[in-house]
């Protein structure tokens, strides 16, 4: 909520609570900027971070794709809203130019100001979940990447549909865990 906009809302809610009430912050994800925030209010903070190995893993195999293909356009789909605020994140962190939209932002922010960026070329790389998965054509897109794959075999077939548009050739990576190997394998099913 910190890195969303609530801040100053936070901010106002904890001045009228007690001195001796005890804090605490859960969060997948922590940037530095709100952990640095959170010493205004927060007396002694005991920080417990996991590192998710996984996560890193995967982030380094995208980090490395994007790296080593030459792409127009690529689109990058992640299940969660939180994964798509964490990715976008980690690839800025590393100082990739991404832009990202998913169903908690604004529409007039997701389908003005981002949506277009996109659809002019002005950024190559978009993170979404599947809000971008249906009825949007962008001629450029030549690479999608399922992050996550998607619960179902009809939104992967919407997915990977968002690359090799207008007759373009087009790819699609999918990254896959051991927990996934079910849901590739309805997917390898249904689309032979």
């Amino acid at each position: 909520m910190l890195s969303i906009g609530f801040k100053k809302k936070i901010y106002e809610v904890y001045r009228h609570l007690q001195d001796t009430l005890q804090v605490c912050l859960i969060s997948a994800t922590l940037p530095n900027e709100i952990l640095e925030m959170t010493n205004k209010f927060m007396t002694d903070p005991i920080r417990i971070l996991v590192k998710c190995d996984e996560l890193t893993l995967e982030f380094d195999t995208l980090c490395d794709l994007y790296d080593t293909l030459t792409i127009t356009q690529a689109v990058i789909f992640c299940n969660i809203r939180r994964k798509v605020d964490w990715l976008t994140e980690k690839m800025r962190t590393s100082n990739f130019s991404v832009s990202a939209t998913h169903g908690d932002m604004p529409q007039k922010e997701r389908a003005d100001a981002i949506m277009k960026e996109f659809q002019k070329g002005l950024s190559r790389v978009l993170i979404t979940t599947d809000v971008w998965a249906l009825g949007i054509d962008v001629q450029q897109v030549s690479l999608v990447i399922n992050y996550d794959l998607p619960n179902n075999r009809e939104l992967y077939i919407h997915r990977i549909g968002r690359s090799g548009r207008f007759g373009r050739k087009g790819a699609a990576i999918n990254f896959v865990k051991k927990d996934d190997i079910r849901i590739l394998r309805d997917i390898e099913q249904y689309t032979d």
